[in-house]
Formats: structure tokens, C-alpha cells, sequence
């Protein structure tokens, strides 16, 4: 039976299982091998074909007997075939999928001529470094964490004006991190990050902030894949597989964030939408009560609004970093700007309206402290800027099939 896999440290989290599912080359199987498991798993050869991701893109080469030109050219392998006579045969799928990700998200244009730099030194680095001079690249600089251009002399790079990251800075489960201030960069017209988990890292909330086109790295691990599976299976695959196994990834994994008023009916829509979806539910102000020991009435009498949302945006920075579920936030979640962010970088914000005269106050303290009118005109805009897909609940069951509709439109 055939049998293919993932090589690498850690692979927890990875994706490509349910890609590879997708795409025929299955089974498929995680391998998470320590520096010293390395050689002995690749002589084995308990194994059909292999992708190879961090930390061992250069590693492998030398237990590969030959090398693809584009491989060789790159001097990093991503995917390793068996071949009948137990030789391995070493290859890059990474060029395909980056090439094809900044094509279809229309930043090729944006290399022409011009200075890219390139983030991090490892085996993603130098797949980036020769899919940005086959774009026509003026000048492309990698800045390291040493050498003569590094994260200390970022000023020598002022007209970049192309950014490629290949550092797992900003990866899930340390989100909320960037490998740099991209305000240090005027003449930035493009980013490129090539994790995908979360879905958008620090530094692509940080371009869309400045209005600098960004795009993560699901589509290109989608699009090595394809290309990986057509060597494993030894045939051509359909080439709308990459854009449609993408939109599902997204659909699966992005986190459905309700946003909203106090009373407009998150958590019940919400436990609608986890038991249409079977996705877990949060509700964020149920977590934060059993966190805090109390009401959240209570802690507001006692310890004021500011430590109250002190408190929340912590429980949304935990919460919001994970995958695949349906998240109820509290109405005021939004008055925070950080929180934006934090909700986005693995979810779409799915803004719930309810009519005022609907709208519940008791147990709610801000609701009770100023009239609701005066609350919604503050927040109205807040919410409407932030959404990702605007539905009324009028009815529960008819609002999460609302939803549902939006999200997989």
C-alpha cells in the first residue's frame, strides 16, 4: 500500500493531513522526528513518497541520491519520492506553491525591478529568495538574525518595497508577534507570510493596517501539496483543486467570532451554530466568570470597567489564536482597538443586529448605565467596521443558517 507523510519538528498543528485527503495521496501520516531520528527514518524507507517542512529542508539532502533541477537550483527539498529501487529522489513543491499563491493574489507585479527582502536564512528562505529573482527581483536582501543585514540595521532597507516572511515569527502558538515594524518601510507595497496557522499573523494585520496588500501562507501550502501529490501519484491533478481545498481549510478552521450588542442573542446563535457545525462553542463572558470567580455585574461594581476589559481582552487573546470554533464575545469587545486584531488573526467577525426595543438589560452593566440609544451610537460603528459578515436575528435557527449561508458563500 502506498503510504505518504510529513516530516519535521513539531507537526502538531499541520494542516496537510486534511489536504492531502483532499487530494488522493492518502494515507498520510505526521512524523515528528527529533535531529537523531532523521536518518535512520529516511533509510528505513517505510515509506512512499514524503513533504519535509522545518527544520530539515536542507537536512535530508544528503540522503536523497538525485535532485530535481528546480531542487538543486534552490538547494532546499520539501518533498522526497521513494523510487522501486529504494532510492530517494529529492524535490521542490514550495517554489510551485509560493509562485502560485503571489500570482493569484496579484503581488508578482510588485517584485519587477524593485528591492524584496527576504526574512530568515532556513530552506523556506531560499525557495522565497529564487521564486523573488524569477519575478524580476532589483535586489533581494535577507536579513537574518546575524550577519551584514540584519533585524538591527533594518534602516539600510527603508525602500523595500516587497516583504517575504519565512521565519516562523508570529506562528501559531506564539501569535501576536512580528518579525518587524513595517512602518519602517514607506515604500512597502506587498507582504508575504508564509505561515498559515494563524490564519493572518501579526505582520498581515499589520499591513492591512497601513493598507499594504498581504497575504498568509495557506494558499502556497496548498499548491506545494497539489504539486507533491502529483509526483506521489504519479499523475495531473485538477488545477481548481488549490483554490477550492483552500476556501474549505478557511471554512473549517477560521473561527466564526459573533460580535453585537449586550441581549442581541450571541450565545444562543451561537449554540445554534456550534450543533449545525460541530464546532465548539466559547462564550467568552461564561469563561470569564468562571475565571474570575464571580458575576460579571459583580466584578464591575467592585473592580470598575477597565479591569473588566483588561480581563476580556486576555480571555480573547486565548482563545482567539485556537481553530474551528464559534466564539460569543462580549458587546464591549470591540470598544477595545487591540481586540480587532486578535479576534481576526484566525476568524471572520460575524456582526449580530437585533432591534433596540429587543434588547435585554438586566445583568448587563454597561446597558444599564447610560441609555441604550446613546450605547448603540457608539458602537454601531465599531461593530460595522470590524464585521466580516453582517446578519439579523430575528430567529435563532434562521440566523445561524443565515450565517452559515454568508460563511461558505
Amino acid at each position: 500500500m502506498e503510504r505518504f507523510g510529513l516530516i519535521g519538528y513539531p507537526l502538531k498543528h499541520s494542516f496537510s493531513p486534511k489536504i492531502h485527503k483532499r487530494l488522493g495521496s492518502w494515507p498520510y501520516e505526521l512524523h515528528p522526528l527529533q535531529p537523531e531520528e532523521l536518518g535512520p527514518f529516511l533509510q528505513a524507507g517505510e515509506f512512499s513518497g514524503l513533504n519535509v517542512t522545518l527544520p530539515y529542508k536542507t537536512a535530508v539532502i544528503p540522503y536523497c541520491t538525485e535532485l530535481s533541477p528546480i531542487a538543486q537550483r534552490i538547494g532546499s527539498v520539501n518533498t522526497i519520492l521513494r523510487r522501486p529501487d529504494g532510492t530517494l529522489y529529492g524535490h521542490n513543491t514550495d517554489y510551485d506553491g509560493l509562485r502560485g499563491l503571489l500570482e493569484q493574489a496579484g503581488l508578482a507585479r510588485e517584485f519587477m525591478g524593485r528591492k524584496v527582502l527576504v526574512l530568515g536564512s532556513g530552506g523556506a528562505s531560499l525557495t522565497a529568495r529564487t521564486v523573488a529573482q524569477d519575478f524580476g527581483a532589483g535586489e533581494v536582501v535577507v536579513i537574518s538574525r546575524s550577519g551584514p543585514d540584519h533585524y538591527g540595521n533594518l534602516d539600510r532597507h527603508a525602500d523595500a518595497r516587497f516583504i517575504l516572511n519565512t521565519t516562523p515569527v508570529g506562528m501559531y502558538p506564539n501569535t501576536g508577534k512580528a518579525p518587524l515594524d513595517l512602518k519602517l518601510f514607506p515604500l512597502c507595497r506587498g507582504v508575504c507570510d508564509i505561515v498559515y496557522n494563524p490564519a493572518r499573523t501579526q505582520l498581515m494585520l499589520d499591513a492591512q493596517r497601513l493598507d499594504i496588500p498581504a497575504v498568509g501562507g495557506l494558499g502556497m501550502l496548498v499548491g506545494q501539496a497539489k504539486a507533491a501529490a502529483e509526483l506521489f501519484l504519479d499523475q495531473t491533478l485538477e488545477s481548481g483543486l488549490v483554490s477550492s481545498i483552500t476556501r474549505e481549510i478557511q471554512n473549517e478552521t477560521e473561527n466564526m467570532v459573533l460580535i453585537g450588542m449586550p441581549g442581541c442573542g450571541k450565545s444562543t446563535v451561537g449554540r445554534a451554530l456550534a450543533d449545525r457545525t460541530g464546532r465548539r462553542l466559547v462564550d467568552v463572558d461564561q469563561e470569564l466568570e468562571r475565571e474570575l470567580g464571580c458575576t460579571i455585574p459583580d466584578f464591575f461594581a467592585q473592580k470598575g470597567e477597565a479591569a473588566f476589559r483588561r480581563a476580556e481582552s486576555n480571555m480573547l487573546a486565548q482563545f482567539c489564536r485556537e481553530s474551528g470554533l464559534v466564539i460569543a464575545c462580549g458587546g464591549g469587545a470591540v470598544t477595545v482597538p487591540e481586540n480587532i486584531g486578535v479576534m481576526r488573526q484566525n476568524g471572520r467577525l460575524i456582526y449580530l443586529r437585533r432591534p433596540l426595543e429587543e434588547l435585554p438589560i438586566e445583568g448587563r452593566p454597561v446597558s444599564q448605565s447610560r441609555p441604550l440609544e446613546e450605547l448603540f451610537a457608539q458602537r454601531r460603528p465599531l461593530y460595522e467596521s470590524a464585521a466580516d459578515i453582517t446578519v439579523d436575528n430575528v430567529q435563532v435557527e434562521q440566523a445561524a443558517a443565515d450565517i452559515w449561508k454568508e460563511w461558505t458563500r
